[in-house]
């Protein structure tokens, strides 16, 4: 007999006719009631997504007993890990299986020694750092207050940038220490590069498949459970860009500055495209024609000759200019051409021993340089198969959508350089330059929850942004100077630290600020230029200076902000901080590094750097 009988076919509201009521019958025929309550919520999920609206829902719904849930927690500094977890969620969700996904930043420590099912999908920063979001969890986990785990199963995927030495550490970090706490690993560690589908997508479906294995529910509790509508897909996105008009790209460094800056305006008119300041802009760049054409002659290989790769055929030319990285080493790409060059020299950086050998190949060289430098004859197939895909670039968005409508601004610093035997370029920034009024560029909104103006507008503000990291403090004053009228309350203060060279040639929008103190949405500003005197002079010194008035902002409730850099200048602002906090609020080293993590737990402080 099966568990539910539908009331055939003489309910009077049913919407059905009765061939459809027969066919719904034999749908149900021997489904449990887990089964049951998992196909209402799917066809719950199927009414929003054809324009209905689900109301809450007051029937029973399972809810497995904590040893039966799936966790799923994420560390995300550019929002990849939050899109794989998210993925991860939603299949875990639709195959019937209890899961919560969590922002590492808002997992209960607390609730680790009790965990029995976790995934967890973190990022590494730059050269071996973790994401913000994940700081203060991996150092619970590192630390001595961790628990034994021998109850714990678990998974780890790492995602990373192979163009660093220490690619995916934070995942190895991760993975070693939950086995050395007692773990049992449900599938090995899997390490995904910036074309992160190749490793992501086959280790979601066995992540899922394990998942299954090992959640067998308990018996169900009698809950009232929402069932949420599910949120309308955007017409466009990552997979599935915007062409925006350039509106202005206007240079905002003087001629004699060493730095090319660029304004950058284009037009979201037509697109849906929402953002909220502290949200990042991704273009799906192309790469410089004359970098391609270099590649060519250097290689000796024709561009117009056709190559299949990954179910595409193109000519090598295209493959080059709009499918692979060409501006950034990978660690695996020279890895391959020492082999092809048979080269003694290449092999010996990638020693575990020439780690800041190899650390300084991949920050200067590009793919030309080794072609040049060590050449070897690949064939195009053998080519395009060894470069890595070309990712998007994300850039800090400039500029507040209640202030400019249906646009969106950019800080671009355009990469230029004289390698000695020709020009190298950046892919997206020389994209831009070379964009004039009119061209159209591939774009996608990119959301940063854990950049957000304070949703108190009473609390205080203070913004670190030396060099292009000034382009969101643009966008917040500019929102808070839009929404501080219709706001009660909003006596929020603005601060901010600026740096750069030169005061003549690298005061990035000026006028602005200027305009901003005199208008009263700007309250403090605070400048370094580092050239403008015999000793250099950084944001970090003047942080430093005003240390007291800095930490007595915090004290008052003031939100933290930092971008930038991240490689030497977001690392000095953060030991300063630490400083500044010891010495004015009288705490020691640790105390201080407690205090900054509370800050960011509280979402007070917040960094996005690059």
């Amino acid at each position: 007999m099966s568990a539910f009988q539908p009331n055939v076919p003489t309910a009077p509201d049913a919407p059905f006719t009765e061939d459809r009521l027969a066919a719904l019958a034999r749908v149900t025929d021997g489904l449990d009631t887990h089964g049951l309550w998992w196909l209402s919520g799917y066809a719950a999920g199927l009414a929003t997504r054809s324009g209905g609206s689900l109301q809450t829902v007051t029937a029973p719904a399972v809810e497995a007993q904590p040893a039966g849930r799936l966790t799923i927690v994420y560390g995300s500094q550019t929002g990849n890990a939050k899109r794989v977890a998210e993925q991860l969620a939603r299949h875990s969700d639709a195959a019937g299986l209890p899961v919560r996904v969590l922002r590492a930043d808002a997992y209960p420590t607390r609730e680790l020694k009790d965990e029995r099912t976790l995934y967890l999908v973190v990022s590494t920063q730059g050269d071996g750092d973790p994401p913000d979001d994940a700081r203060a969890l991996i150092e619970f986990i590192a630390g001595k207050r961790a628990p034994e785990l021998k109850q714990l199963r678990y998974a780890v995927l790492g995602l990373g940038d192979s163009s660093y030495p220490q690619f995916c550490a934070i995942g190895h970090k991760l993975d070693a220490r939950l086995a050395e706490l007692g773990g049992t690993r449900l599938l090995p560690r899997a390490d995904a590069d910036l074309d992160l589908e190749t490793v992501a997508e086959p280790w979601l479906v066995q992540a899922l498949a394990k998942a299954k294995e090992a959640l067998k529910p308990g018996a169900p509790l009698a809950t009232v459970t929402p069932l949420r509508p599910l949120p309308a897909a955007p017409a466009h996105g990552r997979e599935a860009p915007f062409a925006a008009e350039v509106l202005a790209n206007q240079r905002i460094t003087a001629r004699g500055s060493t730095k090319d800056v660029r304004h950058v305006e284009l037009s979201l008119e037509g697109s849906g495209l929402r953002y909220e300041p502290g949200d990042a802009l991704g273009l799906w760049p192309v790469n410089p024609p004359a970098l391609v054409e270099a590649i060519l002659r250097t290689s000796g290989l024709d561009g117009g000759g056709v190559v299949e790769h990954g179910g595409q055929r193109l000519p090598l030319r295209q493959w080059l200019g709009e499918k692979r990285e060409l501006t950034k080493l990978s660690r695996p790409f020279v890895a391959s051409h020492a082999a092809q060059a048979r080269s003694d020299e290449l092999n010996g950086v990638l020693a575990p021993d020439r780690l800041p050998a190899l650390t300084r190949l991949l920050n200067q060289a590009q793919v030309l340089d080794l072609l040049r430098q060590h050449p070897a004859a690949w064939s195009a197939d053998e080519l395009v198969a060894a470069l890595r895909p070309l990712t998007p670039r994300l850039y800090s968005i400039a500029s507040s959508q209640k202030h400019v409508g249906d646009e969106v601004h950019l800080t671009v610093a355009h990469v230029e350089y004289d390698a000695g035997d020709g020009l190298r370029w950046g892919a997206a920034s020389n994209h831009f330059a070379r964009s004039d009024e009119g061209v159209r560029l591939p774009v996608f909104i990119e959301h940063n929850e854990r950049f957000r103006l304070p949703a108190d507008a009473s609390r205080d503000v203070i913004m670190i942004g030396p060099g292009t990291g000034v382009a969101p403090f643009r966008a917040f004053v500019q929102e808070r100077a839009a929404t501080r009228p219709m706001t009660t309350g909003a006596s929020g203060r603005n601060w901010l630290f600026f740096g750069n060279p030169e005061f003549r040639s690298d005061f990035l929008y000026q006028v602005e600020w200027q305009q901003a103190l005199k208008d009263g949405t700007l309250h403090r500003f605070d400048l370094a230029f580092s050239r403008d005197q015999a000793h250099k002079i950084y944001v970090q010194d003047r942080l430093r200076e005003r240390g007291r008035e800095l930490f007595d902002w915090l004290e008052g409730g003031a939100h933290l902000y930092l971008c930038g850099d991240a490689t030497r200048m977001a690392k000095d602002v953060h030991e300063t901080l630490l400083a500044v906090i010891a010495q004015h609020g009288g705490k020691s080293v640790d105390d201080a590094n407690h205090y900054l993590n509370d800050l960011q737990q509280q979402g007070r402080y917040a960094r996005d750097v690059y």
